[in-house]
């Protein structure tokens, strides 16, 4: 008879918190009690338990979850409690992974409590688990545009939904939804506002900011100081303009900036300005309107100055420094150009990052040269036919990778299709099953295919006309270097590497 090392696995999501439930059976203290009671009537060797508080069922990238596969594959347990399906995970495909694949072919015994599931046993209740997955995946789909909608009406009545208000504000603790000044906080902003007003450059402000050792705001907002959370400690150019831009600060609730790309995923994406949600007055200003107005129109002015100030360089937002991954920036005074480390030269005091300091003419007949010798050796050793033929095999790869996620989102809506209609009864779930199992083998080849072919993907596709443009690379236009340069990574000690966007020239 096996014997049972049993891990405990246990989950408890935000949306779970917030709820009032009849009884107290989503809690963590309640579940951990129904696992090990559990534990002790069937007799199991307990070895460990595992839990994510606060964690979606949607994201597997939990540490509770990431913990007990370690101790999985090195042996530790071999047998998995939950106490619902839903507590492993609520995404379909990933549960359906780790239950039907993973568990097995690491020998692991899964048990659900709830639903009666036992891996190691041959009964009916195992048969539903796939529908059970399915059907936990459309809840979160549901309950997601469930929270939406409520989250949508609170913005358009102006409320605050976020999780933490503008550096300057603060939650009303009488009505959450509302903003009041935090007065400490607040005084920094003024003091911004004032400076830029006043005609201060963004660095001169940064500096002041640095010297009076004021706090910046994601050092406020991280209250735990062992959080592996990123935050800076110092004050930037970039953080300085983001709060000159924040209309919030004239007592306008600016909302839906962002969204997330899906219910499953944390990634987000900027909307366009038409798309926010913009509600005036809806609480105390902290700057006069007309003032950041005023400044708005300055950034404006700056912007379409620096277009028209002059033409770009020939290697222009190429240059990358090779210490910090930030753009050397090519500045022009007195018809001189010289090339720096965008980072250091913020705020050289802070030693933020190395000074790149170079004569950018000197610069781009070193990397000019250095080009046309690696082209034309390139271009002797291998004639034009050679060239096209090599590019139109890269040309292909990329269009069959192209059709290949086009098919891959194909297969993925099916699944969404496939779920609804069994959750809605218009299939069997014997139908759903052979359905589903055979469009997620498709899927799982598609994405192995796309896998493959995204190693020998090239960063640039070529035309013929193109091709023929890099033998006359003895008067290269900018776009020309664009299309053959990926990168140039310049070091402190000036030390060049240049990347280009093939690879058989890298390795010239």
């Amino acid at each position: 008879m096996t014997d049972f090392k049993a891990g405990i696995y246990i989950r408890l999501s935000e949306a779970d918190e917030g709820k009032n439930y009849e009884t107290e059976s989503e809690s963590i203290i309640n579940q951990r009690n129904l696992l090990i009671n559990y534990l002790k009537e069937k007799g199991f060797n307990f070895v460990s338990e595992y839990v994510d508080d606060g964690y979606s069922g949607t994201n597997f990238e939990r540490p509770g979850f990431l913990k007990l596969i370690k101790d999985i594959k090195s042996k530790k347990i071999n047998l998995v409690i939950v106490k619902d399906l839903s507590r492993l995970g609520r995404d379909h495909i990933m549960t359906g992974y780790y239950v039907e694949n993973f568990f097995p072919e690491n020998n692991i015994r899964f048990i659900s409590i709830q639903e009666n599931y036992d891996s190691f046993k041959n009964q009916a209740s195992n048969d539903s688990s796939t529908f059970i997955f399915a059907c936990n995946d459309y809840y979160s789909r549901q309950n997601s545009i469930k929270i939406r909608s409520v989250l949508n009406d609170k913005r358009r009545q102006g409320k605050f939904i976020g999780s933490t208000p503008s550096f300057g504000y603060q939650r009303d603790p009488s009505d959450k939804g509302h903003l009041i000044i935090d007065k400490e906080n607040a005084m920094v902003v003024k003091k911004i506002f004032d400076m830029a007003y006043l005609g201060s450059p963004i660095s001169e402000i940064v500096t002041y900011l640095n010297n009076n050792k004021i706090k910046t705001p994601s050092t406020i907002k991280r209250k735990n100081p062992n959080a592996n959370n990123k935050y800076n400690p110092i004050w930037t150019i970039s953080s300085v303009s983001k709060i000159l831009k924040n209309q919030m600060y004239v007592g306008d609730m600016v909302q839906s900036v962002q969204t997330k790309v899906s219910y499953k995923s944390k990634k987000k994406k900027t909307l366009p300005r038409i798309n926010w949600d913009i509600i005036p007055n809806t609480h105390e200003a902290i700057v006069d309107r007309f003032i950041f107005d005023a400044i708005q129109n300055n950034f404006k002015r700056t912007k379409v100055t620096n277009k028209t100030k002059r033409e770009k360089r020939l290697f222009e937002n190429l240059l990358v420094c090779q210490e910090c991954g930030n753009s050397l920036t090519i500045s022009c005074k007195n018809n001189y150009y010289t090339i720096n480390c965008n980072k250091y030269t913020r705020n050289p005091k802070l030693k933020l990052c190395h000074s790149h300091f170079i004569p950018y003419e000197k610069l781009e007949v070193v990397l000019l040269k250095k080009v046309q010798e690696t082209y034309k050796k390139y271009l002797q050793e291998l004639n034009l036919s050679d060239i096209i033929k090599s590019v139109e095999g890269e040309k292909d790869s990329f269009k069959e990778i192209r059709n290949l996620e086009l098919k891959e989102r194909e297969y993925l809506n099916k699944l969404d299709l496939l779920y609804e209609d069994r959750f809605k009864e218009v299939i069997s779930i014997d139908t759903y099953k052979r359905l589903a199992k055979e469009t997620e083998v498709k899927l799982d080849n598609i994405r192995c295919e796309i896998k493959k072919l995204k190693e020998f993907k090239p960063k640039e596709v070529l035309d013929d006309t193109r091709i023929k443009a890099l033998i006359d690379v003895d008067k290269p236009t900018r776009d020309l270097i664009k299309l053959i340069i990926d990168k140039i990574i310049v070091d402190k000690d000036r030390n060049i590497e240049i990347i280009y966007n093939f690879s058989i020239l890298n390795n010239i």
